[in-house]
């Protein structure tokens, strides 16, 4: 029997990270420690971004997060359960959109009612709301190939937002789009995220996106990854679409950059002196 979707106003869970770390290669002569040691609680319907500089184990902690990836110490709940195995009611998308290129856009949505059995007819109807409220409703018949860049992202966040989950869990989303495609796809974001307020977790090495999506930014020192800041966002919503209007809004960023130079990530460049007459 398919499941019922769920059409009742609902929000995100609480995820609760305590003392967690990773070490890949136990086993071996050379075991890599990835994440130091993180204590995190992410109240229900908290949007929060995790920055970093490449290799701080940001992703890990997401993996961990979604039960796809083995901690080394400390436990891990969403909703009050500890993650053991992968978790089930989460969406999750990456850099990569992965459509199915043999399906159409509507097709690659609907997914979720076979691989989660629900019901078909209450999941088009869904499907097709957030493929209009994305302005995406002529795409829906077009296979991947067809859509640019963007469009393949937007029908890939359709896929991670359409089953209602209580958690979503992204990795760089929007990496491989460019700079007005971006904008537009992280005010789509906010836009959904605000009608149900799931939790989530975002990755990304853009702190200007961090700040204009987020309730709150952790920053991640080098490896091995810990919690080196836990900043609060106290902006307006929606955000605007130049951030920038926002007086705050540099100070946020201004802080986040200070953190990145503290820590060597960032670092400015002697000047050149002069040859010698």
């Amino acid at each position: 029997m398919a499941a019922k979707l769920d059409t009742e106003a609902r929000s995100g869970v609480p995820i609760v990270i305590r003392n967690v770390s990773k070490v890949f290669g136990e086993d071996g002569d050379k075991p890599f420690r990835a994440l130091k040691r993180v204590d995190v609680e992410i109240p229900a319907g908290q949007f929060i971004s995790v920055v970093g500089a490449s290799g701080c184990g940001k992703s890990t902690l997401m993996l961990m997060v979604a039960g796809l990836l083995a901690r080394t110490t400390g436990e891990i709940m969403v909703d009050g359960k500890t993650v053991t195995r992968p978790i089930t009611d989460v969406g999750i998308a990456f850099q990569d959109h992965l459509l199915l290129d043999f399906r159409t856009a509507f097709e690659n949505v609907m997914l979720h009612a076979d691989i989660r059995r629900i019901d078909r007819e209450a999941l088009a109807r869904r499907a097709k709301d957030l493929f209009a409220q994305l302005r995406l409703t002529h795409a829906m018949d077009k296979y991947p190939r067809q859509l640019s860049g963007g469009m393949r992202q937007r029908v890939s966040l359709i896929r991670t937002l359409v089953h209602e989950p209580s958690v979503i869990l992204m990795d760089e989303p929007f990496g491989a789009l460019d700079a007005l495609t971006r904008l537009q796809v992280r005010m789509d974001l906010e836009a959904l995220w605000l009608r149900k307020r799931p939790t989530v977790v975002f990755i990304t090495h853009s702190v200007e996106e961090a700040v204009g999506l987020s309730d709150r930014i952790l920053v991640m020192s080098p490896s091995p990854g810990e919690v080196i800041d836990d900043i609060k966002v106290e902006l307006q919503r929606p955000r605007p679409i130049v951030l920038g209007d926002a007086p705050e809004f540099a100070g946020y960023v201004d802080r986040i950059h200070r953190q990145f130079e503290r820590m060597g990530v960032l670092h400015g460049q002697p000047l050149a002196q002069p040859a010698a007459a």
